[in-house]
């Protein structure tokens, strides 16, 4: 690790499990020490082979950046698994409105009084971990006979795993089964729902238009009840 008075720089090795024919990718964190934002840039000896992103930045005061180094897919090996690819990451303090689009090549030239840290960067392969190599058959004498013993005292081994499969799946239809049944109802019961909010609207309606039309319905029973009492009264 890298630890100047602007950037504290980790790792200082880029290390790449080199494999044929595969992008690689490895990590730098940019962590600022200082109260004022740091503007980056990050230069290669052979820019064709990687993508940085981002390749220049600005870090703000008192927090970290991480900048990804991709190494495009190789079509050879390198002779002893050697590389001699270098990096150079610059650093300079910046205003507090400084943005990306502010960060030229001047920004890092070396004046009097003015601090401009650089930091070189090494590119390091290493052959990817190997899967475990398959123990081989008969190899261990106690391993070997434990199926055999297994298979001896349970014979029937294979038709219990084949039940056992087949309950749970049965299991699993019952589930499903519940689970649908149980979402039909809840569809009903919301159907339902709805239709006894609407019947009590229009009750309340119903009740509203009798208060307020009450009297004059009320009159015209009384008024044709008096009259059939007279129409009555008239015949006898």
């Amino acid at each position: 690790m890298s630890s100047g008075e602007l950037l504290h720089i980790e790792p200082l090795d880029l290390k790449f499990p080199f494999e044929l024919k595969k992008q690689i990718s490895c990590t730098i964190q940019l962590s600022n020490k200082t109260e004022n934002h740091v503007a980056f840039k990050v230069k290669t000896t052979n820019p064709k082979k990687y993508c940085v992103r981002p390749n220049t930045g600005v870090v703000l005061p008192r927090s970290t950046c991480d900048i990804i180094v991709t190494m495009q897919a190789q079509k050879e090996m390198p002779a002893d698994m050697q590389c001699k690819d270098k990096f150079l990451l610059q650093s300079v303090s910046a205003g507090p409105g400084t943005t990306i689009k502010d960060i030229t090549s001047e920004l890092f030239n070396k004046e009097p009084g003015k601090l401009v840290e650089e930091c070189k960067l090494k590119v390091i392969y290493y052959p990817p971990p190997q899967p475990p190599s398959p123990v081989a058959e008969g190899s261990d004498e106690g391993l070997s006979q434990s199926p055999t013993l297994l298979e001896n005292d349970n014979p029937n081994n294979g038709f219990e795993a084949t039940r056992s499969f087949s309950d749970s799946h049965d299991k699993s239809s019952e589930t499903k089964s519940l689970v649908s049944k149980l979402a039909e109802e809840k569809v009903a019961a919301v159907q339902r729902n709805n239709r006894l909010r609407q019947e009590l609207e229009l009750l309340k309606r119903d009740i509203h238009k009798s208060r307020s039309g009450g009297v004059s319905f009320m009159f015209v029973i009384i008024v044709g009840l008096v009259g059939v009492i007279l129409g009555y009264i008239v015949k006898k």
